[in-house]
């Protein structure tokens, strides 16, 4: 009889362990999906604020009558292709000479100081005030470069280019106006795509970013919300920058970190998105991610740094604060929609639901947090390529990719969250760029500067295992049948291809570039040998 008492009491203490696992999965599960959900609708938001004040583009209501002083600031480092074509680009600007300075604050430790020291002199001979800067450390990164050139910048205006944009001539005329409002603290133009074509890739890239500006940025500074500078195709007051607290270094971001903390100090930023500056897009998925974990990681340290003082003003409104939280705290969706992924085989192999046998109220709760969350980001990113070209219909033929992609780069974003998160500094990592070069000079590049990867990476194959993992979640899904079915199943091949995608690329990045660096060594010693 004892025995028996205690087979039961362990079956109980059994089903009440599975009972709180299985509640503990359907919780989190649920919760996971409502966060996607939120910031799904959180881009309808911005979708709706855009045509409401799509008609309420920024207006020139006076000009100068005599140009003020402009000071061009170039940060590179070892931008070995890039750095001759982004001087010769500013040195051909349409604006008077003797109201224009360029800096070139070069940080490099490569050929490209000699590149743009002659790059310099070549100009300066032609009498162009440009100056030629290099710094022994690189401490601040970009921030501390742009920082150091500002000691000795004459401009009333700063303007700011990454070495891989190509900005065009008439780029200062067109902006430099809109300053004659003194409550304009910044000006930002609208990035175009050198290589938009060149690969899936890049075209992915090119609509996200599309995205960002036409929507994103559109609707944030026409309706009165924070906006924030995009590190470059920018001009700034300089005594914005100054009473702004000046540029600093303790985020990966400076630059949204800097424009928080502007129009926390009551500046407005304006966004022109009639007037382009085209730049080149990361070729390779090793620089891709390199850039969107930078991105990532220093978006959700300046929430941490500012988001406090930002919740807390008393002149800010709180449709303000509701954007800048979502604004700043948008990358935590990647987390969610990594833990999401990772839920789902307990929840289709357990048939968990909150709705217990219900089948049919699940199947549609599922469905509709998945489209909020998911077809969201395909109608956000439509509206923007509708509103650059008038033939647009077939860039909906890469909305799926775009989806992949998002949800296939969730893992290294995610990684960045949870550094930002923990405190774990790291080193700011620039995007290497090409020039648009050809295969030879991009392997030319690799021998001599290395590659992306300096070591074996271990996320490429996590990825490869979500992919794996997903893989398995789409048969059991394709087992289960009914409503699972044609609810989930696209997006499991959707999302199932995308960390496919990202992994194998980036495996194949890090082990060809391995093998470069392998036979560039070899090449040297045969060279000592002879």
């Amino acid at each position: 009889m004892p025995i028996m008492q205690n087979v039961i009491a362990a079956s109980s203490a059994m089903d009440v362990l599975v009972s709180v696992v299985t509640g503990g999965i359907t919780g989190l599960y649920l919760l996971m999906l409502g966060f996607v959900a939120i910031f799904g609708i959180h881009r309808w938001v911005l979708v709706f604020l855009y045509y409401r004040h799509r008609h309420q583009t920024p207006k020139i209501t006076q000009r100068f009558t005599e140009l003020p002083k402009v000071t061009v600031q170039l940060p590179m480092y070892n931008e070995l292709y890039v750095a001759e074509r982004i001087i010769d680009s500013v040195c051909a600007f349409d604006y008077p000479a003797d109201k224009l300075q360029i800096q070139v604050l070069d940080d490099s430790t490569d050929e490209t100081r000699n590149i743009a020291q002659k790059a310099v002199q070549r100009h300066a001979a032609q009498g162009i005030d440009i100056v030629y800067i290099h710094r022994q450390d690189r401490t601040g990164f970009k921030a501390g470069a742009l920082d150091n050139g500002l000691k000795t910048a004459t401009g009333e205006f700063i303007v700011v280019f990454d070495a891989d944009f190509v900005p065009k001539p008439d780029m200062l005329q067109h902006s430099i106006h809109y300053f004659t409002d003194e409550k304009i603290g910044m000006v930002q133009v609208r990035w175009d795509h050198i290589n938009r074509d060149q690969s899936l890739l890049t075209r992915g890239q090119a609509i996200l970013l599309d995205g960002h500006f036409v929507i994103e940025h559109a609707a944030r500074s026409r309706s009165g919300r924070f906006m924030n500078f995009n590190g470059t195709a920018g001009i700034w007051r300089r005594i914005c920058i100054e009473q702004g607290g000046g540029w600093q270094h303790d985020t990966l971001t400076e630059d949204l970190d800097l424009s928080y903390r502007c129009q926390l100090a009551g500046w407005r930023f304006i966004f022109l998105s009639d007037v382009t500056s085209p730049a080149e897009l990361p070729p390779e998925i090793q620089g891709f991610k390199q850039q969107q974990f930078r991105w990532t990681k220093g978006a959700v340290q300046t929430a941490k740094k500012l988001l406090p003082r930002i919740l807390c003003s008393k002149s800010l409104s709180w449709r303000v604060k509701l954007e800048a939280s979502f604004h700043l705290l948008n990358p935590m969706s990647y987390l969610f929609m990594s833990i999401l992924m990772l839920l789902l085989l307990p929840v289709f192999a357990m048939r968990i639901s909150a709705f217990g046998d219900q089948a049919t109220i699940r199947s549609l709760l599922d469905f509709s947090l998945f489209v909020i969350g998911s077809c969201s980001a395909s109608t956000f990113y439509m509206c923007s390529q509708r509103e650059i070209f008038h033939s647009w219909y077939d860039k909906v033929l890469y909305l799926p990719f775009l989806m992949s992609l998002g949800v296939g780069m969730g893992l290294n974003n995610g990684r960045g969250v949870l550094e930002a998160l923990f405190g774990k500094d790291t080193a700011f990592e620039r995007t290497p760029k090409f020039g648009v070069a050809s295969d030879e000079k991009k392997n030319a590049w690799h021998k001599k500067a290395g590659s992306f990867a300096r070591k074996p990476a271990f996320m490429p194959f996590i990825e490869l295992a979500y992919g794996v993992y997903m893989t398995v979640c789409t048969v059991l899904c394709i087992k289960r049948g009914g409503y699972a079915l044609i609810c989930c199943l696209p997006f499991l091949i959707t999302f199932t291809f995308g960390y496919y995608y990202v992994g194998f690329l980036s495996l194949q990045a890090t082990y060809s570039s391995m093998f470069r660096r392998s036979k560039a060594s070899e090449d040297i010693l045969e060279s000592s040998a002879v």
